[in-house]
């Protein structure tokens, strides 16, 4: 196996929740069009979904330099027509690369007025990041997507201001020892943030695992 292979990362989630995340995919995401997936990690589910959604342009990004060499060495051993270099993205800015009128070199091919970034996907982020990080995406995901537009959130969180189930809650005690400013988000405090970018919540799907499936629409 060459060095380039050799950057590709493992995340043992993404064989178990990966299918039933593809299956709520193909239910709420528009019919053709850009689909950005915002903070990749290993880019495993990248080059999961890209082939099965091939009416799709996939762009994966991680902030993460080292998560962006696993994805592109996902992507080089795993080769998908729709599937774009991953990109440098930090929610927290103001502005994301993606919005400025010069594309990274590795989009210079894609239209986005012709192929308008119609959905935002964001696996397993906001409950190991700062709050700052949801505001930051959900503030994102009111400027670029077009009316109609999807942002879809998977993960666990609080319903209610109460945990869903108890390996929720030790999962939540675990993230706020490793850093306080982490931890499992109250689903209504998401969805009042949403509803400040003019994204409006649409469904909530029980996945495998005791996480959800969280549909915001433009």
């Amino acid at each position: 196996m060459n060095e380039f292979l050799d950057a590709r990362q493992y995340a043992p989630a993404t064989q178990r929740n990966r299918e039933a995340i593809l299956e709520v995919l193909l239910q709420v995401l528009p019919s053709t069009g850009t689909v950005l997936e915002v903070s990749s990690g290993t880019g495993e589910h990248a080059v999961f979904f890209a082939p099965r959604l091939i009416r799709h342009k996939w762009i994966p990004s991680d902030p993460n330099p080292v998560a962006r060499a696993s994805i592109a060495a996902w992507r080089e051993y795993c080769p998908a027509d729709n599937l774009y270099p991953p990109i440098a993205l930090d929610v927290c800015d103001p502005v994301w690369e993606i919005e400025g009128d010069e594309l990274p070199e590795s989009l210079q091919e894609i239209d986005l007025k012709q192929e308008p970034i119609v959905a935002i996907i964001n696996i397993n982020m906001i409950h190991i990041a700062p709050w700052s990080a949801c505001l930051g995406l959900m503030a994102g995901a009111g400027r670029i997507l077009p009316p109609g537009g999807i942002l879809y959130l998977y993960g666990p969180f609080k319903q209610g201001g109460k945990h869903t189930a108890t390996s929720n809650a030790m999962f939540d005690e675990s993230l706020q020892m490793q850093n306080p400013e982490w931890g499992v988000r109250d689903l209504d405090e998401v969805v009042a943030v949403a509803e400040t970018q003019s994204l409006s919540l649409v469904k909530t799907y029980t996945m495998p695992a005791n996480n959800l499936s969280v549909i915001f629409q433009a």
